[in-house]
């Protein structure tokens, strides 16, 4: 119990941050869905880590290249912008 509880304190404290960077810097978020829209019209493997990999290269925000070191704050994101973009995607 106490373990799981010391993970989801680690989770919204994570999550906490990174809300506080992307309020402090609102151009991240449009950066990051540009980024996505790109990423996934260009078919092939990998493409969350390449998703990641570009953010990282030109937002404050850090994601680790290796998705098994993505945590699940960086994971969360990663899946938010996939889902939007596929739902903007989907309404044209």
């Amino acid at each position: 119990m106490a373990s799981s509880e010391i993970q989801k304190t680690r989770v919204i404290n994570e999550l906490r941050g990174f809300i506080k960077k992307l309020l402090q810097d609102p151009k991240i978020l449009e950066q990051s869905l540009d980024i996505t829209r790109r990423q996934l019209a260009e078919p092939g493997e990998g493409v969350m880590a390449r998703i990641a990999n570009e953010i990282s290269d030109t937002t404050s925000v850090h994601i680790p290249e290796d998705p098994q070191e993505h945590s699940e704050a960086d994971r969360l994101f990663l899946e938010l912008l996939k889902e939007v973009v596929m739902e903007e995607q989907a309404l044209y």
